[in-house]
């Protein structure tokens, strides 16, 4: 289950309903930082959150910046790369399950 809608996502990038060249691409965007964002977390928000609308509205945030930042900077290496767009870490480290 997705965190995060498309339309959400558009919103986020500044993007409308219909400029739709991009979905597929965007889309790709949502799932790859929500499977990230749940690999840091130690769970996948189906297991913690069996009801999608108590999803803290923070995570959804961070999967929305990071499918942005991966969207906005498609290229491997480039001047603005690094491990997480800024917030990200800080958000998911609220959230994580530690285990030692």
């Amino acid at each position: 289950m997705a965190i995060v809608t498309l339309e959400q996502m558009k919103d986020q990038l500044g993007l409308t309903a219909d400029q739709d060249a991009d979905d597929a691409l965007i889309s790709g965007k949502i799932e790859a930082a929500q499977d990230h964002v749940e690999r840091l977390l130690g769970y996948t928000f189906a297991e913690r959150y069996p009801d999608p609308a108590i999803i803290p509205a923070s995570l959804k945030e961070a999967v929305m910046q990071l499918a942005a930042w991966w969207f906005e900077n498609r290229e491997a290496v480039s001047d603005v790369s690094r491990s997480l767009p800024f917030g990200v870490a800080e958000i998911v480290n609220e959230y994580r399950e530690w285990a030692f």
